[in-house]
């Protein structure tokens, strides 16, 4: 890749493509700020160069149109405090306030532009937008790897308006990609997958592709409802991916011809409704009413996923064990999560959902390597090529 360290930054106008993705409560409060921290080594390396900074990223999923809910204006105040310095933010992205304040930019200041899928040119990598925002600097940096896998307009389309030597990966970016490099060359065995989560078709092609690699896959969370009614179980009113059932099926074949021991929940916390004072009860998983939902593993299978896990020498976890925003129904992600942390392992989280409910469990400084992208580590174990890699290939 090309790289920030090899660019020639001293006084420049530098974008910095950035994953400010961060959770946000009610009332517009930053419930983690892990991902802002993870950007400030790329931050202050370009500060140390005397540059001026244009940072940009996006926040929820707004789908193109102003919506003040995903503003980054908390990003900014939070940021200023972790720096202690100025942020200057722009209520637009490339209109003319940004511009303006683009203009008057000294070496040293920080500008943060509002939220880029406020655009709809950001979502549909449209060129236009792409080149609006690479005029506002002199070279590109993406340190955003949890939107990497996307064909963006800031993550993709804006690289072809810089030629190699104005654009590079940010040292967040270079720490994922290399981390899961390194680990995945040679692991160490025994190497257990615990995958959770809603939904089976963000995990198929990862799952697939990991299968010759590991010795034990756990599955959990709302997707071991696809893996149960492939096997033939009434799974009630939980979810389930009917279209990936036999996904799920060729997964089960390939873990047995792999010699790869596949564990599946045996009970589950069940309920009428994803709510906080609803009625719930524990049940096996063969005894899932019709108007009932799983919504986190039951007991018998937190016993047994913690002992599939006790001797493994590498750990890769991506995906809830349940609805652990709910606090009733959180006990069993952070009761494993809170298990692994103990163990003497190389444990890699997966970012997104995964990273969060580890800060909510309060385990991340126990954790080998927490990933800032959820979607973008998975494509990478999939040995997918992702479009923001791709563009800043040599």
């Amino acid at each position: 890749m090309l790289l920030i360290q090899n660019l020639s930054l001293e006084n420049e106008t530098v974008f910095i493509r950035c994953d400010f993705n961060v959770p946000l409560d009610d009332y517009g409060n930053i419930l983690d700020d892990r991902r802002i921290r993870e950007t400030l080594p790329t931050i202050h390396y370009c500060l140390d160069q005397g540059c001026k900074i244009i940072l940009a990223s996006h926040l929820g999923r707004p789908k193109g149109k102003i919506d003040l809910r995903y503003s980054l204006l908390p990003v900014a105040k939070r940021l200023s405090r972790i720096l202690n310095h100025e942020i200057i933010f722009s209520k637009d992205v490339i209109g003319k306030e940004t511009q303006s304040k683009v203009s008057k930019l000294k070496n040293g200041e920080i500008l943060l532009l509002e939220n880029l899928r406020f655009n709809p040119g950001e979502s549909e990598n449209d060129q236009d937008f792409a080149q609006k925002l690479a005029k506002l600097a002199d070279f590109y940096i993406n340190d955003a790897f949890g939107v990497s896998h996307r064909a963006h307009a800031s993550v993709e389309a804006i690289t072809h308006f810089f030629d190699k030597e104005h654009k590079g990966a940010g040292f967040l970016l270079q720490k994922e990609i290399n981390f899961f490099h390194d680990v995945l060359q040679k692991p160490p065995h025994p190497f257990t997958l615990v995958v959770g989560g809603s939904k089976v078709s963000t995990k198929l092609e990862a799952l697939k592709h990991l299968l010759p690699e590991i010795d034990k896959m756990i599955i959990g969370g709302g997707m071991a409802f696809t893996f149960l009614k492939a096997l033939g179980f009434e799974i009630g009113n939980s979810i389930v991916e009917d279209d990936l059932l036999d996904g799920a099926k060729e997964i089960i074949k390939e873990a047995k011809q792999y010699k790869v021991k596949l564990f599946l929940p045996v009970d589950f916390i069940i309920a009428k409704e994803i709510q906080q004072e609803t009625k719930s009860r524990i049940v096996t998983y063969q005894d899932i009413p019709k108007e009932y939902m799983g919504v986190d593993i039951g007991p018998a299978t937190l016993k047994l996923f913690e002992e599939a896990v006790e001797k493994a020498k590498i750990i890769l976890w991506n995906g809830p064990m349940g609805v652990f925003e709910i606090e009733k129904f959180s006990h069993g992600s952070f009761e494993f999560a809170r298990f692994i942390a103990s163990l003497h392992a190389t444990k890699i989280i997966g970012g997104g959902d995964t990273a969060e409910m580890i800060h909510h469990a309060n385990v991340m400084k126990n954790m080998t390597f927490v990933s800032t992208g959820g979607g973008a580590s998975l494509e990478l174990l999939s040995g997918k090529k992702l479009p923001g890699i791709r563009a800043l290939s040599v």
